[in-house]
């Protein structure tokens, strides 16, 4: 193939085509470049990331932060939360507290947008080691009873669950209790599905099966000299 050929067949094929494209794309451009940068504020989560498998941040409440976002009008109307990302690094981390700067060069952006202002441009974790722990389950009843009944037996299967967490609140938790069991008017036995659970937010029961609770009542037995 000579040049000529290759001209037309490649560069002028179409030309006008090509051309008004060139022309739209190009306006654009320069009507997106020539807008009056508009603002936007940003709410986002904090990603952390390369976190040690045996850490885990014992804080009470995870902090988020907010952005504010500078760019091109029509890049900010279609702006998502999710196109905002705000990552912390922390690999090697030990147990103990942390002060982080926020800086921008910890954020990600869609192209033309720039980061004006992050609130808070400090957060403050606490890390600790996170461990494993074996805890009996103390199951709720609650309810009025039949007169001159009361509990014979209160079982649970299984009687133990395993919770997992930062080592400080761990050890803090001697039982997981259960959601409310009413045993208003029950005079024989029962059994019932509830989960366990830990009141605090940082601890999780690995095993979220119900555990089932079999709640036995007995009638008082009368006491010695009372005559009925």
């Amino acid at each position: 193939m000579n040049t000529g050929d290759f001209f037309r067949r490649y560069v002028f094929h179409n030309i006008g085509l090509k051309i008004t494209s060139l022309l739209l794309a190009t306006g654009l451009w320069l009507a997106v470049s020539s807008e009056p940068p508009s603002e936007i504020a940003v709410n986002v989560g904090i990603v952390f990331r390369n976190m040690p498998d045996d850490l885990e941040i014992s804080s009470e409440s995870i902090p988020s932060a907010q952005i504010r976002v500078r760019g091109p009008e029509q890049v900010i109307r279609r702006l998502q939360p999710g196109d905002v990302h705000l990552e912390i690094d922390l690999t090697g981390m030990k147990p103990g507290e942390r002060t982080f700067d926020l800086t921008a060069n910890q954020i990600t952006l869609p192209d033309k947008l720039q980061p004006v202002e992050i609130v808070p441009s400090q957060i403050h974790l606490v890390f600790d080691r996170r461990i494993t722990k074996s805890v009996p389950v103390r199951p709720r009843v609650i309810g009025t009873f039949p007169a001159g009944y009361s509990i014979a037996s209160v079982q649970s299967n299984p009687d133990n669950v395993e919770i997992v967490g930062p080592m400080k609140s761990i050890n803090a938790v001697d039982s997981a209790i259960t959601d409310p069991i009413d045993v208003s008017g029950l005079m024989d036995r029962t059994t019932v599905s509830r989960h366990a659970y830990v009141s605090d937010p940082l601890i999780q029961v690995t095993e979220q099966t119900p555990v089932r609770i079999t709640i036995t009542m007995e009638r008082a037995s009368a006491e010695p000299g009372h005559n009925h």
